[in-house]
């Protein structure tokens, strides 16, 4: 490391050495030169040389040299780029005023010697001075016009300023398609300068301009690209770009990156007190916090960045504040906050949505004539049209109309102020008026749905005393009956043995009705929540079979089994459920001599299973109803009854693990029911 230190030294001093040696040389050379046009040349050269390494007092020095110089030859490309240098240095200063100024000057002179390409420098630095005052359509034209020119010579470090703030314009501007191509271009020549603050700040607005488009992928690959460009590993820059990567990963759900993100920015933030870093990293772990239902962490979170924006005065995401609270006392039902945090969030939004300037029609693509309609509707800016000789007197009278109209808008705003103080009572009055009524209509809606849930629990009540009275009491009165014959000794030995596959039967319905009864209810009653593990498919199949292996037996009933070792993501519960009642369906419409057939394959990166029977397989006009009714039933083959609920809560349950389940069926040929489970944690 050390040896690395000495050697960036050794090479800083020999460059700036070097550089010494050039500035000498180039002055020396001047001090023995006549008093001509290649005086003003090597003038020109130290210059540029001293303008590069921002020394301006000493430029500004022979500068005034090489102009008076310039002057007394009437050397005019002399005199055009001494002028444009002193603006140049004028602009660097912040004196707008003289720089534009010199700039107007200088272009004139180099289109009367016809050079395309110092009037291309001058239009792109009028381009850069607009575009940083906020002037951006009219700094967009002198900019667009002078690109071909840069290009067709190759300059690169002013192409590379020219393509930042074209970027920087239409950005501002909302043409985002615009900011995103032109900052595609900085970058690229960026890389060859290897001006890494460049590329931070070109990285930078593309993650966010992407961002505004939704593409998020893309704005988090390059907010990875600020953070992975040399030179950039500063706790600075970190807890500006964490905060925002964080919130483009809680954008896809992807909580775990999302929240080491926004934590880390949080703690840098707060080291070096960062208000702006930890209200960003606040308000987006709020709205983790309250995506995954950690609404203590979440309130906690979110009233200190409430506190933090509205201190800042920071409205864009004080507005994102208000909405997260409306959200979070809405989840917790407490429906006054809710409806007075709405409140707030539109107030303000209207009040930022007037604020915004009125849209008109900008061009966005370079126009040949603009210049003259600049001129046409008096575009130069008035600081420097001030500077102007001739338009200072004209400037003097617009000025006292001005401060004419002033003095009238202000009696005029008066009688206003007087009017509108009048009706502000009434007006206050009749806004109290709508904020209660619409806090009753809230509180009106909140009744409605607790009813309308009270209504649905109440019938799948009802629907369950009805099938448990009727089904469920039909096999449990014959399991009785066979136990009070065995018991009053009316059954031989021989008789029971026979009766023993009916009473299996019987047992077997009574508990996969009562397994679907509870699953079905849970569901209607919205308590049913799926926890996904990693299961082999096979596995559950084989537990299943086993179950109804006497049954197919004592049907004469053939199982083929072609299931594989492999896995799905669901909750293995649930999918027992679905196989025992595919199974149970399969065995139940199937008559002497069929068979049923198991399987299970990969497509798509989803495991699919199924179960195939070659009984009397579904008419088109029932399997409309098949997964539609709870209340759907037939009898089987052996006069087998059901609820009718296997099916639909097979549906129900598939679909909680983001799964599908159909069927394909032929009257008199068979049946297959098909079921698609993830392999994976769905994104």
């Amino acid at each position: 490391m050390r040896k690395i230190i000495t050697l960036s030294f050794i090479l800083s001093v020999c460059f700036g050495f070097s550089q010494t040696k050039e500035l000498d040389s180039l002055s020396i050379q001047l001090a023995y030169e006549t008093q001509d046009s290649l005086k003003v040349q090597t003038s020109l050269k130290l210059i540029k040389s001293l303008y590069e390494i921002n020394d301006y007092d000493r430029a500004l020095k022979y500068i005034i040299q090489s102009e008076k110089l310039s002057n007394s030859l009437k050397y005019t490309k002399g005199i055009a780029e001494v002028t444009y240098y002193k603006s140049q240095i004028y602009a660097q200063k912040g004196d707008y005023i003289n720089a534009v100024s010199g700039y107007v000057k200088s272009k004139e002179l180099f289109k009367q010697l016809k050079d395309t390409l110092g009037v291309a420098k001058v239009n792109n630095s009028i381009g850069l001075i607009e575009i940083k005052r906020g002037n951006y359509a009219k700094g967009l034209q002198y900019s667009l016009a002078a690109i071909n020119e840069l290009e067709k010579q190759n300059l690169i470090k002013e192409l590379s300023l020219a393509y930042s703030n074209l970027a920087k314009a239409y950005y501002n501007m909302n043409a985002v398609e615009k900011a995103i191509e032109f900052n595609l271009k900085a970058v690229e020549i960026q890389e060859q300068l290897k001006d890494v603050k460049g590329l931070i700040q070109s990285n930078c607005q593309l993650a966010e301009l992407y961002s505004l488009k939704n593409e998020n992928r893309k704005a988090i690959e390059y907010y990875e690209k600020v953070l992975n460009v040399k030179d950039s590993n500063n706790d600075s820059l970190r807890g500006r770009i964490y905060p925002k990567l964080g919130a483009e990963y809680l954008k896809f759900n992807d909580f775990n990156k999302a929240s080491q993100y926004l934590l880390e920015g949080l703690n840098i933030n707060r080291k070096s007190n960062n208000k702006a870093g930890i209200l960003l990293a606040l308000n987006s772990l709020g709205e983790l916090n309250l995506e995954t239902n950690r609404l203590k962490i979440a309130e906690e979170q979110l009233y200190e960045a409430g506190t933090i924006a509205k201190n800042t005065n920071n409205k864009p995401e004080l507005l994102r504040y208000y909405k997260l609270m409306t959200a979070l006392d809405s989840t917790q039902r407490k429906f006054d906050r809710a409806f007075m945090w709405q409140r707030e969030y539109f107030n303000l939004k209207n009040s930022l949505n007037n604020n915004l300037p009125k849209s008109e029609a900008i061009e966005l693509e370079f126009n040949p004539d603009f210049e003259k309609e600049l001129a046409n509707n008096n575009a130069i800016d008035p600081i420097v049209r001030e500077s102007y000789p001739e338009h200072k007197e004209e400037f003097d009278k617009f000025k006292l109309i001005f401060y004419g109209l002033l003095a009238a808008l202000a009696i005029v705003s008066t009688f206003l102020i007087l009017i509108y103080l009048k009706r502000n009572s009434n007006i206050k009055y009749t806004q109290e008026l709508e904020e209660k009524n619409l806090k009753i209509e809230l509180q009106n809606e909140a009744i409605l749905e607790q009813t309308k849930h009270l209504e649905n629990v109440n019938n799948v009540k009802d629907k369950l005393f009805s099938i448990v009275s009727h089904d469920l009491k039909d096999s449990l009165s014959s399991i009785n009956g066979f136990i009070d014959l065995l018991k009053d000794g009316s059954l031989s030995r021989e008789e029971f043995d026979n009766l023993i596959p009916e009473l299996s039967e019987n047992a077997n319905n009574a508990s996969l009705l009562l397994f679907n009864l509870l699953n079905w209810s849970k569901s209607q009653m919205q308590a049913l929540e799926p926890k996904p593990t990693l299961f082999d498919v096979q596995e559950v199949f084989e537990d299943k079979v086993k179950l109804v292996e006497q049954r197919m037996e004592n049907k004469g009933i053939e199982l083929i089994d072609h299931s594989l070792r492999d896995f799905a993501y669901a909750d293995r519960s649930m999918f027992e459920i679905v196989v025992q009642n595919l199974l149970a369906n399969a065995l139940k419409f199937c008559r002497k001599g069929d068979s049923i057939t198991i399987s299970n394959h990969i497509s798509n990166g989803s495991c699919i299973i199924s179960i195939a029977d070659t009984g009397i397989g579904i008419s088109k006009q029932n399997l409309d109803k098949l997964f539609k009714s709870s209340t759907f039933t037939t009898v089987g083959t052996n006069n087998e009854k059901g609820t009718g609920l296997g099916l639909s809560i097979c549906k129900e349950l598939v679909e909680l693990n983001h799964g599908k389940i159909w069927v394909e069926s032929t009257l008199n040929v068979g049946s297959t029911f098909f079921v698609q489970l993830p392999k994976s944690r769905p994104s």
